[in-house]
C-alpha cells in the first residue's frame, strides 16, 4: 500500500539526513523516484518534510503523511494523474503582510496551498514550512492537511477559507 511505502521511505530518508546526507536526490532510488511521481510529489517537497523534522522536529511524518495523502487524492481525482505544467514561483506569492478578511498570512498560504494541490510549488517552496505552521497554530491548530482540504472545497472562494480560519481561530 502506498502509505506504508511513503513512511518507509520517510524513515530512511530522516536516518539518511541525520547521518548527514544533504544530497537529497541520492536519497532515493529509481523506483522511488517512480513512486514519488505516482502520488504527485516532488523529490524536493518529501525531503523538505525530512529536513523539518530532523532540525527542527516538526512537522511529524504521520502530518507529511496526511499532506501527501491529500495532494495524492487530488493529483488522481482532479488532475486524473497528470502533473500541471505550471510552476508557483517565489514572486507569484502574496507577502508575509498580506492580509484577507483581516487575516495576515492569510494570501500567503492559501496561494501556496492552490499550488501544492497542483504540485505546482517551486522545488524551493514549501508548503507547512515554519511560517505556515506558524499560521496554522495562531488560528485553532489548524492542521495542515484539513486546511488543504479546506482550500480545494472552497475552490477559489477565498471567503470560504477565511471563515474557516476565523470559525477556528475563535473557537
Amino acid at each position: 500500500m502506498w502509505n506504508i511505502n511513503f513512511l518507509e521511505l520517510f524513515d530512511r530518508c530522516l536516518q539518511l539526513h541525520a547521518a548527514g546526507g544533504r544530497d537529497y536526490l541520492s536519497f532515493y532510488s529509481a523506483s522511488d523516484l517512480t513512486f514519488l511521481e505516482s502520488i504527485g510529489c516532488q523529490p524536493r517537497e518529501f525531503y523538505d518534510f525530512v529536513e523539518d523534522l530532523n532540525n527542527e522536529q516538526e512537522p511529524a511524518a504521520s502530518t507529511a503523511l496526511l499532506i501527501a495523502s491529500v495532494r495524492r487524492d487530488y493529483f488522481l481525482t482532479v488532475q486524473n494523474g497528470q502533473p500541471s505544467s505550471r510552476i508557483t514561483l517565489h514572486e507569484d506569492l502574496p507577502t508575509f503582510g498580506d492580509t484577507f478578511e483581516g487575516i495576515a498570512y492569510l494570501p500567503r498560504i492559501l496561494t501556496k496551498a492552490r499550488g501544492k494541490l497542483r504540485g505546482e510549488l517551486d522545488p524551493d517552496i514549501m508548503f507547512c514550512c515554519g511560517g505556515d505552521r506558524h499560521f496554522l497554530a495562531q488560528h485553532g491548530n489548524i492542521h495542515p492537511a484539513d486546511f488543504l482540504r479546506v482550500v480545494w472545497a472552497a475552490g477559489d472562494d477565498d471567503a470560504k477559507v477565511a471563515s474557516y480560519v476565523l470559525s477556528k481561530r475563535d473557537a
